[in-house]
């Protein structure tokens, strides 16, 4: 898959541009604060449905207007050339459309366009709460299988109305309260079987993502030690990923997350709130026999959070287009060693776009776009292919 153009009106820092883009390498180049990253967000808010900075579309319409425009044109790998346009605003819901058409749900948009970005605020993958990990397998998962999106949206709905009704049900009499009970049984079952179809799909990422995690983390850190993938979740059920399983049977998760609930079942009354299902699970990550989360170093924790990143394109690859990759100021935190290894899997994308505040950090040959800021609105400016710097 190519990204051939991208457009952006009122996006963040850019007022009006239009960047064509080729096949390969292209590099933004320019001091911190003059809008590459604003460049790689819009790509990626089209693509995965959200931003890997903000929680909202609010922040990425420039300062003072109300409506922000992303509008991308791609090329698949069978050559078809589609478009994906996102208007985004401060006071409506977000309009998209694929191929000039208008798509009843963003999420109809997913997998259109399908991207792989590592950003420094990936590191919390490896060190931060497990919502962060939870993130991690949901964005692959989306992008993976588009049907994916509505599987978790229907189970956050449901959950809501879960602890809507465990809310409610504190403040109600005896009586009330039994016909609360009956009514919570129904929630339940659906609460189940939604949290079925969700932790089996993370399951099975977790399975595809293992062996690649595994050699790319030895690839880049350059070390002996074996990478596991543990998915825990809050049913009880402890999976660590293996490269020769698949999607696991529904039935002894099913089983094991109504048995769950049931054992939780007064704490829950008590607490107001669901205590099992995919929003409390969690993606275990070892180094060796030592938990990253806690015993990696800096440098483990950068090669590992690259791993798993790096690892997404090749689960993503096995079904449908390749993704473009998109790298924001990686480079200036990787020692030589890494940079080099880095460099040599960036050669065997379709296309990877870069930012880097130093270009001498950056040991890729490709394209060059200049990155600047004046009177607050960014500009790109196109310059000849020249060498990065050594590699």
């Amino acid at each position: 898959m190519l990204l051939t153009r991208i457009e952006l009106q009122d996006v963040r820092s850019y007022a009006a541009t239009a960047v064509g883009l080729d096949a390969g390498v292209t590099v933004l180049v320019g001091p911190n604060a003059q809008g590459k990253t604003n460049l790689l967000e819009a790509v990626h808010r089209a693509a995965t449905g959200g931003s890997h900075r903000v929680s909202g579309d609010q922040p990425l319409v420039r300062a003072g207007e109300e409506l922000g425009v992303i509008r991308l044109e791609l090329r698949t790998d069978e050559g078809r050339r589609r478009t994906l346009e996102l208007e985004v605003g401060t006071s409506r819901r977000t309009r998209t459309r694929v191929d000039g058409q208008d798509v009843r749900r963003s999420s109809d948009a997913l997998g259109v366009l399908r991207v792989v970005l590592f950003a420094p605020e990936d590191v919390a993958i490896v060190r931060g709460d497990p919502g962060e990990r939870r993130r991690f397998l949901d964005d692959l998962l989306a992008q993976r299988r588009p049907a994916y999106a509505a599987a978790r949206s229907e189970y956050d709905r449901v959950l809501k109305q879960r602890n809507n009704l465990l809310k409610q049900a504190r403040h109600l009499g005896p009586s009330a309260r039994d016909a609360a009970a009956a009514t919570l049984d129904v929630w339940t079952e659906q609460l189940v079987t939604h949290a079925t179809s969700v932790i089996a799909a993370r399951i099975a990422a977790v399975h595809a993502l293992a062996g690649h995690v595994d050699r790319s983390y030895r690839d880049l850190a350059d070390r002996p030690e074996r990478i596991r993938l543990t998915y825990r979740s809050s049913a009880g059920l402890d999976v660590v990923g293996d490269p020769d399983e698949g999607v696991p049977e529904r039935e002894p998760i099913e089983t094991a997350v109504r048995t769950a609930l049931a054992e939780v079942a007064g704490d829950e009354r008590h607490r107001a709130v669901t205590l099992v299902g995919p929003h409390r699970d969690d993606l275990d990550l070892d180094i060796g026999e030592l938990p990253a989360r806690s015993h990696s170093s800096h440098g483990e924790a950068w090669s590992l959070a690259l791993a798993l990143k790096l690892s997404t394109y090749e689960v993503l690859a096995e079904v449908g287009d390749r993704p473009i990759v998109l790298l924001d100021d990686v480079f200036a935190e990787l020692d030589e060693t890494r940079r080099g290894r880095l460099a040599d899997a960036c050669g065997r994308w379709d296309q990877v776009l870069v930012t880097a505040a130093v270009e001498d950090d950056v040991p890729l040959e490709g394209a060059r776009l200049d990155v600047r800021i004046e009177g607050g609105i960014s500009s790109v400016h196109t310059r000849p292919a020249a060498a990065g710097g050594a590699a």
